[in-house]
């Protein structure tokens, strides 16, 4: 007859097989792992965008109150173009909650998109500075003198606050007074974010891709909304349309 079966007391018979895991096991339970973040991490990256793009819409929409407050106070005019003696962006700033600290607006979080990829950039958005002799002008020039509301005859087509190009042609704005303040304003079709223009004047400052394949935007009725990069075209700059 063959050898007896060993018992440990009133166990069951006694084999040689390890308690550990086999390596079978330890790559099931790895390819599991990797399986399970290969599905939350873009999630988590989506959702990450989506807090980022949030917070860019409420700044807007706090300036946009700014701005209609301004209107209020200076006959319904509102700055445009950037290149006159104060930035359009200094000019609200008496009707924000926020204020610069020894004229370092890195400590004014309102002008700021968290999506932008520059945490110096402290001025995230550009306004409209596009003037046109007429309604068959494609080209348009700069205009630096306020303009009324009540002469932009569709204010809920007509953009007014976009979000800033990034890049090696874009300034990094710190203060009031840092070089490329009269740059954070768009007046030509280089500007738009379908251009591929580069130059430091004449290229690309409306981003192209800062949220999805577009940018968020403040409307000259103060309403914030997502608009695609083909979309803004020069009729949607037009104060007369």
């Amino acid at each position: 007859m063959g050898d007896a079966l060993t018992y440990d007391g009133d166990q069951s018979p006694m084999t040689n097989r390890n308690a550990g895991f086999t390596l079978i096991e330890l790559l099931v339970v790895i390819a599991i792992i990797a399986l399970l973040m290969g599905i939350l991490v873009p999630v988590l990256h989506k959702a990450r965008e989506q807090g980022k793009d949030i917070v860019c819409r409420n700044n807007l929409r706090q300036v946009g109150i700014g701005a209609n407050l301004y209107a209020e106070d200076w006959d319904l005019k509102i700055p445009r173009g950037s290149a006159g003696d104060v930035a359009w962006y200094v000019l609200f700033m008496p009707f924000l909650a926020q204020k610069p600290i020894d004229n370092d607006y890195r400590t004014v979080e309102i002008f700021r998109c968290p999506s932008y990829p520059d945490r110096e950039q402290t001025v995230c958005y550009i306004v409209n500075g596009w003037d046109f002799e007429s309604r068959t002008d494609r080209t348009g020039k700069e205009i630096l003198e306020p303009s009324r509301l009540t002469s932009c005859t569709r204010r809920a087509e007509t953009l007014y606050l976009v979000d800033n190009e990034n890049g090696d042609w874009r300034y990094i704005i710190r203060s009031a007074t840092d070089e490329g303040i009269n740059r954070c304003d768009i007046w030509n079709p280089g500007h738009l974010p379908m251009s591929d223009s580069e130059d430091v004047t004449y290229g690309r400052r409306v981003a192209r891709a800062r949220h999805k394949q577009g940018c968020n935007s403040l409307y000259l009725d103060w309403h914030v909304e997502w608009t695609a990069a083909e979309e803004m075209v020069t009729d949607r700059w037009r104060f007369q349309k």
